[in-house]
């Protein structure tokens, strides 16, 4: 299937407002049947079912961490 379209977004926060766009995600995921997102000045709403698949992975490594959290349906 071919992919309609991508949003790719990385920036440097403080941990509280990393932590802060994390809880409006979940709120979003909790309250709505959609997530919305802006990217450039255009607003994208994605439409997300009852049930997902959820995928967390953490990384260590010296000098750098990662945590990756996938959402998928």
């Amino acid at each position: 299937m071919a992919e309609l379209l991508e949003i790719e977004n990385e920036r440097n926060l403080s941990r509280e407002e990393a932590a802060a766009w994390l809880q409006e995600l979940a709120k979003q995921l909790a309250r709505n049947n959609q997530l919305q997102f802006r990217q450039e000045g255009l607003k994208y709403t994605v439409r997300v079912p009852a049930e997902v698949t959820m995928e967390v992975e953490v990384e260590i490594e010296e000098g750098e961490s990662k945590l990756e959290i996938e959402i998928s349906w």
